[in-house]
């Protein structure tokens, strides 16, 4: 796979990697023409790996690899991470406070951002679009990083990154697509805006990884301000919408582990 990659630029690997993470979200929203709705328990159980997986990444991809980076230009190591990683998630605080989204399961009096006279499936597709912008950032300043030439940085973390987002990617299609079929759309109009909610990761991508190879000396700072917005999204939104139903909190909890277990093994084995 690394070989693959290599005959690419940096930019386009990072554009290939998102629209792989984009392909998957797809493949989650496509679930709708198959069946006519996700057990409860599996569909926890699938928002639990997907936290476990953002956890991981948000550490063993970014946050660490940044703190080495800082180190290596001469940084304040901890200063480093800290700013970088704060201005994340205040980052996402900002936009999750103006974007108008409705996440998955709730009413439409539950709506957050500014208020607006727009429909529920559009506003569902924007709670799901809000956390791929990070994700797509992460793959992108992942494979900035490996161009810009620091030793911290590898095509095969990189690469590991990229395969841990798509795999939390799918259930996002699928929470998407199958609550808009149940609410009586057609299962065409429910996948196109199941898929729509990734379109955003391969522009985020693509925006990352060309910020960090023009302006190198910010990549620690990049690195850490996506793990930031990732863990914002974790604890705002995944985790609580995994552990709604008090029965699967401890198949969560497991689902979690496995998912952080599983990203953690990506990225070392490949990394």
């Amino acid at each position: 796979m690394e070989i693959f990659f290599q005959q690419y630029g940096y930019v386009t690997q990072a554009l290939i990697a998102t629209l792989f993470t984009w392909g998957v979200t797809a493949a989650g929203a496509a679930l709708v023409y198959f069946t006519n709705g996700v057990n409860r328990k599996v569909m926890d159980s699938m928002l639990g790996f997907a936290a476990g997986v953002m956890i991981a990444a948000s550490f063993w991809s970014l946050l660490a690899p940044g703190i080495a980076m800082a180190e290596d230009l001469g940084y304040i190591p901890w200063l480093t991470a800290t700013i970088g990683f704060m201005g994340g998630g205040i980052f996402m605080r900002v936009i999750d406070k103006i974007m108008p989204h409705l996440h998955p399961g709730l009413s439409m009096d539950k709506s957050e951002g500014v208020k607006t006279s727009w429909q529920r499936s559009t506003l569902l597709v924007l709670a799901i679009t809000l956390h791929n912008i990070p994700e797509g950032l992460a793959v992108g300043v992942a494979f900035g990083a490996v161009g810009a030439g620091l030793p911290s940085a590898t095509i095969g973390g990189a690469i590991a990154l990229a395969i841990g987002i798509g795999l939390q990617n799918f259930p996002e299609g699928t929470a998407v697509s199958m609550p808009l079929h149940r609410e009586g759309m057609s299962k065409g109009k429910s996948f196109l805006f199941g898929q729509a909610s990734g379109m955003v990761e391969p522009i985020a991508g693509v925006l990352g990884a060309v910020f960090v190879l023009k302006m190198q000396g910010i990549l620690p700072y990049a690195l850490c301000f996506a793990a930031g917005a990732m863990i914002f999204v974790v604890v705002e939104e995944l985790i609580p919408e995994s552990q709604r139903n008090e029965k699967n909190i401890d198949l969560v909890t497991m689902a979690t582990m496995l998912g952080f277990s599983v990203m953690m093994m990506l990225d070392v084995a490949l990394g």
